[in-house]
């Protein structure tokens, strides 16, 4: 695998995409980390170790997800620093973005530790890929507040915003996103991505007031991911 740390000695963390539904979305790389490396850290040991043992990969996996993060992290700097290399993967695609790992990252450099990307999937991107909006700029929103109030004071902050915008939402909280995205941006272009590479893949490409009278009639399931046309001329 290399060690690119002056020190020697020590490990390297690898930051690996997994895939965001469908197993066949890894890479050949990932898969040949993920059984190299001599831990795996997971947001969610039970949903990993489907994955490894579809690929046959016996590595020993430990829980790494937000409520331990921060203290996790260190005793995981710990074992990089003895030598031991670890791979760190979120339940489905990139992990740091919208996912655990932020805290790790900051202390294996702080630690001087090499900190390797594994690339792959991660959703905003493959539903800005099929959305129909401009991509030459965008902006990624990950998940705004639960908290209606902050929501909407968020989605007021972003309102003149041109570059398209990209947002996660869960189930429970869709159509109230898509409600007050309607008042407050107006009735712009949207891609809806739902439960994306899975069995029920859904994506719908039409106006926000379109999105919200479909999700009024059909209860939202599985993770959104929302992609907005950003501000133009008419809306602002």
């Amino acid at each position: 695998m290399g060690n690119s740390s002056r020190f020697q000695g020590v490990g390297t963390l690898y930051i690996v995409s997994t895939p965001i539904g469908n197993l066949e979305d890894i890479t050949f790389r990932a898969v040949r980390i993920l059984s190299e490396v001599d831990l795996i850290a997971a947001e969610d040991t039970r949903h990993t170790r489907r994955l490894l043992q579809h690929y046959q990969i016996s590595t020993p996996v430990t829980s790494f997800y937000k409520d331990n993060e921060h203290g996790k992290s260190k005793r995981l700097v710990d074992q990089l620093r003895t030598g031991q290399s670890v791979a760190l993967v979120s339940d489905a695609g990139t992990p740091t973005i919208s996912d655990p790992g932020y805290r790790l990252v900051v202390d294996a450099l702080e630690a001087e530790v090499p900190v390797i990307p594994i690339p792959g999937v991660t959703a905003c991107i493959v539903a800005a890929s099929v959305a129909g909006l401009p991509l030459h700029n965008f902006v990624f929103e990950g998940f705004l507040s639960p908290k209606s109030g902050r929501r909407r004071r968020r989605l007021t902050e972003i309102a003149t915003e041109k570059r398209t915008l990209i947002f996660y939402e869960s189930p429970h909280r869709a159509l109230k996103f898509l409600q007050d995205a309607l008042e407050i941006l107006g009735n712009r272009r949207i891609c809806v991505a739902r439960e994306l590479t899975k069995k029920f893949e859904e994506l719908f490409r039409g106006q926000l007031a379109e999105a919200v009278d479909k999700y009024q009639q059909t209860q939202p399931k599985g993770e959104f991911t929302l992609v907005i046309e950003g501000a133009t001329d008419s809306t602002t």
